[in-house]
């Protein structure tokens, strides 16, 4: 057993001890949990996903599920003498990579005591060998609140507004505060930006937070997860790295994409100035402002230009001879003279052809 386990086990028997039982909030936990939940699935019918399903997680030896496979580190630890509870559980997920190093959870940590606990009563919840919920066993049984039971409107009539008795007679015509709410998108113009700003180094927290676990420290991407920084130079590549720096053409997409989705697994959570914040530190990263008091707002959101921007060109289909002429397109005998083959997929080396085939072969024959 190393040091820092055998010691870790030893904090952990004090931890068991009487007396010392978990802070958190469940209900407050269950929210810090959606920052595991890409990855965790906890509760009914939980199964493994990236990471393994976390029922009846404290009293478990660490690296011990049947059909997960663990770093190498992961099972170690758990050979080692560790096993999941309280103490443990707030130490790993604290700084993971310092606890067990080797394994290969790539989340950063919680830094807030308080969401450790919250985090930790939650998932309490959902394991029989659970610490202790503070005040919850000595608590008298509280009696069932009154409650009203309110008398739910008649649901709108399933009619489709199109035409009388609806395509499928499914549906009903949104409301206008369905659509505004669901009308959120920015423009490169800036139509749409809320009111709202941050700084470059409010940003970084913000990231380290809730980014870095996926997106790594400096945006370089961990494991399979986009690379958020750098690229330049790499678009005429077979895998070209497409940063805002390297590729992305307006810097509305970025605020609208992270608002929108972001973070991963918990979307909608950040605030409009969060999003400023953000957005103006991943500029940083990608050079675009160098300055970390810089920063980004509603007002000069529409001054920022991004790298690539004078590459792209506007979509000028409309200015087609098909599309001007609105004619109804050509669906049979469109072509005066037979139809000859002339290429075959190279990259994708999908067209069935053979290499003793001299047409095919370097053209895409299969060997």
């Amino acid at each position: 057993m190393s040091k820092f386990l055998k010691a870790l086990w030893l904090g952990t028997v004090l931890a068991a001890l009487p007396g010392l039982a978990s802070a958190g909030d469940a209900a407050k936990g269950e929210r810090v949990f959606k920052k595991c939940a890409a990855c965790h699935a906890v509760g009914d019918g939980a199964k493994n996903k990236v990471g393994p399903q976390l029922n009846e997680v404290f009293g478990r030896t660490a690296g011990s599920i049947d059909g997960y496979k663990y770093s190498k580190a992961m099972t170690a630890a758990g050979e080692e003498g560790l096993v999941w509870d309280e103490a443990t559980m707030a130490t790993y997920l604290a700084k993971p990579r310092d606890m067990v190093k080797g394994t290969r959870m790539a989340f950063a940590g919680l830094r807030k005591q308080e969401d450790l606990d919250n985090v930790i009563a939650y998932l309490a919840t959902f394991s029989s060998a659970a610490p202790a919920q503070q005040d919850q066993s000595s608590a008298e049984p509280s009696a069932p609140e009154e409650t009203e039971t309110a008398v739910a409107a008649p649901a709108a009539a399933p009619v489709s507004s199109t035409r009388d008795g609806g395509v499928f007679g499914l549906g009903r015509e949104a409301t206008a505060e369905e659509v505004t709410a669901w009308d959120i998108d920015i423009r490169p113009d800036g139509t749409g930006l809320p009111v709202g700003s941050g700084t470059v180094a409010d940003g970084e927290p913000i990231y380290s937070e809730n980014c870095a676990v996926c997106h790594g420290d400096f945006g370089e991407g961990v494991g399979r997860w986009p690379v958020l920084a750098g690229g330049h130079d790499t678009l005429r590549e077979d895998r070209p790295e497409k940063t805002i720096g390297s590729y992305w053409p307006y810097l509305s997409t970025v605020y609208d994409y992270v608002r929108r989705a972001m973070p991963y697994g918990n979307a909608r959570s950040l605030s409009d100035d969060e999003v400023y914040a953000l957005t103006a530190y991943l500029l940083y990263l990608n050079d675009v402002v160098t300055d970390e008091d810089f920063e980004l707002s509603n007002e000069n959101f529409t001054e920022i230009r991004l790298p690539n921007e004078e590459n792209f060109i506007a979509d000028d289909r409309a200015e087609e001879e098909h599309y001007a002429q609105k004619g109804d397109p050509c669906m049979s005998d469109c072509k005066a003279d037979a139809v000859e083959i002339t290429m075959r997929a190279r990259i994708l080396d999908v067209t069935p052809g053979s290499v003793d085939d001299d047409e095919a072969a370097g053209v895409g024959g299969v060997d």
